[in-house]
């Protein structure tokens, strides 16, 4: 019976049913058109997904694939994926009847006869009583709280695919930047080392010709100060180079031990490709993760709006319970519990109303209006700094790389003038202050051309970082790796919310009153 009436009247209830709170729409953001650097070298064609592979070094590619799979904080937002799922499923149940609560009971009763109106000839003072039974209540979502509710998990949990793949650009930024650091120590290490060689030569020469009269002290002293001054910079760069090895093996989730075989191959700093891929502004909105991270997590702050604004409103409620209830008083028998005459039920339509709540409701409706236009102002914000990051990394880019053209002159002439120095003084026709000269310089213009090519390809990186590339290629992966989730689903009964992979596309926002169709119901 209670089921017969409480159908039809949550159904009359349902179709009354309204969604306060305001319906969220992408905030306007500001782009420019077109980039500021205009260059043959710039092309807007669409920035490739493994944009590291341009380069065409096999041992990059290697060490982001490897990074991707074992990084040890990109598990963990992976991790903070299933948290949220778990989350919108909560919501999700809120929809349905709050309480489904079997219960049951076997207590002895003892009644004070000193209690108003007892009666000893009339009342049992003593008794045992049994009952078994069902409650049951069901707050109707009449003003859309809990929809909105769900609307808002919705949101969060894009937001945290958004966090995901934000980290995922990072990291693979940083692993390349980390790798092109390191090959950019090794070879100025090795232009330390070969500078040393011709400088020790040099030495050698000098001193020679110390001992036989023809020269100065001067000379073999100053071609020792400048060896060792040389010299003196190997350990320090080997130094920095255990240090960059050390930051990549965090990077890739493992010993530093591990990473010998991994950096084998050319050992040469990453060359840069002919034209730059990088798309038109309006790319920004559709691939930045941080911007669609902004986005989605004002779209769950506008839900919790109409969340506080269902408290201004009455609720109402579907309540009951049924059971069976027998004692051992009068006639009745414990064993008489499941009998026919022991059913006992109550049930109807509850209604609350919180008022005389002095402000306080509409106050609660004012802050998360406030928040909400926070977000939408972190949004344009974030829009802005994306944009400046995308220009101020094509700007270092291709300053970089004009400046290591002229240096890559400067060096041929440095060397040159070296040989030419060496030759003349070895016929005595200058002093060995020219040949010193043309040393340090030969030295500064090779550490100066490697240092440069290492920032234009910093400034490469920092572009595509900028661009948002570098999400694309956890499509259809897992977000944290099989043998994890195996430990998860032995320590604990996730359901499905470990099988669902990657989406393909960034997280959109959800339609209004939706949710997620990886948590369509509760799971009872």
């Amino acid at each position: 019976m209670f089921i017969r009436l409480a159908l039809p009247a949550s159904m009359m209830l349902l179709s009354a049913c309204t969604t306060l709170g305001p319906d969220f729409h992408t905030p306007p953001a500001d782009l420019e058109a077109t980039w500021g650097e205009k260059t043959h070298a710039l092309s807007t064609g669409a920035l490739a997904g493994d944009w590291w592979s341009v380069f065409n070094d096999p041992a990059l590619d290697r060490l982001v694939q490897l990074a991707t799979e074992q990084n040890l904080p990109l598990q963990i937002a992976g991790l903070r994926i299933f948290e949220a799922r778990a989350a919108l499923g909560i919501a999700i149940g809120e929809q349905y009847p709050q309480k489904q609560q079997l219960n049951g009971a076997l207590t002895r009763v003892g009644l004070s006869e000193n209690s108003p109106n007892f009666s000893k000839a009339f009342t049992d003072d003593s008794y045992a009583q049994a009952g078994v039974g069902l409650d049951a209540a069901w707050e109707l979502d009449f003003w859309g709280r809990f929809r909105r509710g769900v609307e808002s998990a919705s949101a969060s949990l894009g937001a945290t695919i958004a966090d995901y793949d934000n980290a995922l650009v990072s990291l693979t930024a940083e692993v390349a930047r980390t790798y092109v650091a390191l090959r950019v120590l090794e070879e100025r290490l090795a232009i330390a080392k070969d500078n040393a060689v011709t400088q020790r030569r040099s030495y050698e020469i000098a001193d020679v010709r110390y001992r036989n009269g023809v020269v100065s002290e001067l000379d073999p002293s100053q071609a020792l100060s400048l060896l060792k001054s040389t010299e003196s910079t190997i350990p320090q760069l080997e130094s920095r180079i255990r240090q960059s090895k050390y930051a990549l093996s965090i990077l890739l989730g493992m010993p530093p031990g591990n990473l010998q075989d991994l950096l084998q191959g050319s050992g040469t700093i990453p060359h840069p490709p002919e034209a730059v891929q990088v798309g038109v502004p309006a790319d920004l909105l559709r691939r930045r993760p941080d911007i669609r991270r902004a986005e989605l997590e004002a779209a769950a702050q506008s839900a919790l709006i109409g969340v506080a604004k269902t408290d201004l409103y009455p609720r109402f409620a579907l309540v009951g319970s049924i059971g069976v209830v027998s004692s051992d008083t009068n006639q009745s028998d414990l064993g008489d519990l499941f009998d026919a005459d022991s059913l006992a039920y109550n049930f109807g339509p509850s209604a609350s109303w919180n008022v005389f709540n002095y402000g306080r409701l509409k106050n609660r409706v004012r802050v998360q209006d406030a928040r909400l236009e926070e977000l939408i102002v972190n949004y344009q914000n974030t829009v802005l700094q994306a944009a400046r990051e995308v220009e101020d990394g094509l700007s270092s880019y291709f300053g970089s790389r004009k400046q290591s053209e002229y240096l890559a002159d400067s060096v041929k002439a440095a060397q040159r003038s070296v040989d030419l120095a060496m030759l003349q003084y070895r016929e005595g026709k200058v002093d060995y202050q020219r040949v010193l000269d043309t040393q340090q310089t030969r030295l500064r213009l090779q550490d100066s051309y490697t240092t440069v090519r290492g920032e234009a390809i910093d400034g490469l990186i920092a572009v595509y970082k900028a661009l948002g590339g570098g999400w694309e290629i956890r499509a259809d992966k897992p977000f944290v790796p099989g043998d994890r989730q195996r430990q998860m689903s032995e320590r604990t009964d996730w359901g499905h919310l470990l099988d669902a992979g990657a989406p393909a596309e960034l997280p959109a926002s959800p339609p209004t009153g939706t949710a997620q169709p990886v948590l369509n119901a509760p799971q009872w």
